[in-house]
């Protein structure tokens, strides 16, 4: 069993000469203490030379099946005082919930004597007897014989409506040539009479024959789906009985998984999603390594002082996540309950909270009476975040007044530099959304990557898709994802680093800077890229030129504006 004597580690080498952090690191942006990167460094030395479990992080010869880790290191003082770090992994590791120095689970779910594996076992045995009886050779062959049945009712219907059809032509012809015959005398008007009342008999006979072999039809249909349903039935209640016995699990889960807070105040998961926009806890939520930790630390009254949590392996196909890269915590899992632990300790103020244009100047590098071009500064919103109002958009609002139409045509990412263009009426919006739709407008990126490219040049096709439980970062995603082509070739190499243009033909969000880090793109991220790379001063990615025709006069017009890297 884990207690805090075995999974309190002491720094292996004296830390008096760093300061203590004055206040909790802010979990969702940031940069790791010093004494968070030891104690990191040290756990990674400890995954290289430990022995008492196997896992296959695809660090080695052998990468079929394997599986990267989220790993993450908390500095605390203990009760006696001593600085050091707890240790924690996300989810499972070498297939247990419970390894050696590192902190448990708020909740096991796999232990032997618990509710969850006895109440799962239930419902795996319903499973069990769902596939027994859909795979019953009946369903099937008589779900077969239906969907022939009503191929053919269809069929036949349709042949016999096409013959009604025809009839009623051949009708309309008679009647017209009776009506002349009576007309000009040619026929009595007895015979007429009796010649249109069999005309009209054969009209009320044909929709008689229609009605009655739809009956025919609906009988044989609705015996062959009484026959399915009498086989489906037992499946539905099954079915019924699995859902409502996953409910109440679910619900029990959630209930186990009790977080505190240095005031001892504890929530569970269901209190804690219930203000969020679903209501319920994604998959995994209180299984990431941060809430792991500050529970371990609140329970045995341990001061947080500091945390930072790191890749370890392989990256995942979908995300992008590089070995021993430092990452923050996820939004959609861990935002609602680190909201909750974190409450009342004094944290790093927010970066996402401080406007990160203020006192940069939005150059404006052409203008007319339809269009303004300007060269947006790296760092600087596109328009009005949740929390900064500051923006091109509201810039150019205040420096066109007059301007009529909503200005903004397309955006570049808050750390992307380079040029936009901006409609100052409702016209040239208009014109100028029609060359964007049809992709006539030519946009060339440059960028900065971390290493070398294998090859001069190519074509990056990766469709994607937004993390529900990550925003704002992006997945590659071959089956939901949006598809997003990139063309790039190589500029020059600068000692460990590549300078590279990048041709976007789609513009997906975060599109170039996934392409270039993804593992099946370039895998070299962007020079400072803090979400799919590291963090740096700035983001080296620009967009250096732009080819539009004018809204108005239809003249093509080039511009180029070099970035300062």
């Amino acid at each position: 069993m884990n207690t805090p004597d075995n999974c309190f580690h002491h720094f292996n080498q004296p830390i008096d000469q760093y300061a203590l952090p004055q206040k909790f690191t802010f979990p969702f942006c940031y940069e790791p203490h010093p004494l968070s990167e030891l104690a990191a460094k040290q756990l990674q030395q400890h995954l290289c030379t430990q022995t008492n479990w196997q896992h296959n992080f695809g660090l080695g010869k052998e990468t079929e099946g394997a599986i990267g880790k989220m790993f993450g290191v908390l500095v605390v003082r203990n009760t006696q005082g001593e600085v050091g770090f707890l240790s924690a992994f996300s989810g499972k590791l070498a297939d247990s919930n419970l390894l050696p120095g590192f902190v448990p689970p708020v909740f096991d779910m796999l232990s032997q004597d618990g509710f969850f594996l006895t109440e799962q076992a239930k419902i795996n045995e319903i499973n069990r007897q769902i596939d027994v009886l859909e795979s019953q050779p009946d369903i099937p062959e008589i779900q077969q014989k239906l969907k022939s049945v009503l191929a053919e009712e269809e069929n036949q219907l349709s042949v016999w409506r096409s013959q009604m059809a025809e009839g009623r032509r051949q009708r309309k012809s008679e009647r017209t040539v009776l009506e002349n015959q009576l007309k000009t005398g040619a026929i009595a008007s007895p015979d007429y009479q009796e010649k249109m009342a069999l005309l009209g008999q054969q009209s009320v006979a044909e929709k008689r024959e229609l009605k009655q072999r739809k009956e025919f039809w609906e009988a044989e249909i609705t015996a062959i789906r009484s026959g399915l349903t009498q086989l489906q039935i037992p499946i539905d209640v099954l079915k019924e009985q699995r859902k409502s016995q996953s409910k109440a699990l679910q619900k029990k889960l959630f209930a186990q998984y009790r977080f505190l807070n240095c005031f001892g105040d504890a929530k569970d998961l269901a209190e804690l999603f219930q203000d969020t926009v679903n209501r319920v806890p994604p998959a995994g939520a209180g299984e990431c390594a941060a809430p792991k930790l500050l529970q371990y630390a609140f329970l045995h009254g341990m001061k947080p002082l500091a945390m930072a949590e790191f890749w370890w392996g392989q990256s995942p196909k979908s995300e992008i996540r590089r070995h021993k890269y430092y990452y923050p915590s996820c939004s959609g899992k861990c935002q609602p309950i680190l909201s909750h632990m974190l409450d009342g300790i004094a944290m790093d103020d927010n970066p996402l909270l401080v406007n990160p244009a203020e006192g940069k100047q939005l150059d404006i590098i052409y203008q007319d009476d339809a269009i303004a071009i300007v060269n947006k500064p790296a760092e600087f919103l596109s328009v009005p975040g949740k929390n900064i109002e500051d923006s091109v958009y509201s810039r150019m609002k205040a420096m066109f007044p007059d301007a009529t139409g909503s200005l903004i045509v397309h955006r570049l990412d808050m750390s992307t530099s380079g040029l936009m263009v901006l409609a100052l009426n409702h016209r040239a919006h208009k014109q100028l959304q029609k060359q964007f739709i049809s992709r006539s407008i030519e946009k060339r990126y440059v960028a900065l990557i971390d290493g070398r490219p294998e090859s001069a040049e190519g074509m990056i096709e990766l469709p994607l898709r937004g993390d529900p439980d990550d925003r704002p970062r992006q997945l590659v995603c071959l089956q939901h994802g949006k598809p997003a082509e990139t063309r790039w070739e190589l500029c020059e190499y600068r000692e460990t680093q590549s300078k590279v243009y990048l041709y976007p033909k789609t513009g997906r969000t975060h599109q170039l800077r996934v392409h270039c880090a993804h593992v099946d793109g370039l895998n070299l991220p962007i020079v400072g890229d803090d979400l799919y790379g590291k963090k740096s001063h700035r983001l080296y990615l620009h967009a250096d030129s732009l080819t539009i025709r004018h809204p108005i006069s239809h003249e093509v017009m080039r511009f180029q504006v070099d970035p300062n890297f």
